[in-house]
């Protein structure tokens, strides 16, 4: 899965895999990188690598506006012991 193109001065992306084993999600950020171009080349990289080559379509990219929060609202614990 790709976003929208972006302005990579105003951009980093970030590479995830992720696959499920037994109904859990096994998720992986591989890296972060200063362009698109360079976020796919390493996902192609990946793709021969033991493992992923198994989970080709865990593959994506994040971009993220640099210098901007991400999270605007506080958060809640949900206590999972009750």
């Amino acid at each position: 899965m790709y976003e929208s193109e972006e302005s990579d001065m105003d951009f980093v992306y970030l590479v995830h895999h992720t696959y499920e084993v037994d109904l859990n999600e096994e998720p992986k950020l591989i890296g972060i990188y200063s362009t698109r171009e360079k976020a796919e080349q390493v996902i192609e990289m990946y793709k021969k690598k033991i493992g992923f080559r198994d989970y080709l379509d865990g593959f994506y990219i994040i971009s993220y506006e640099v210098d901007r929060n991400h999270w605007q609202e506080g958060f809640l614990t949900i206590d999972y012991k009750s």
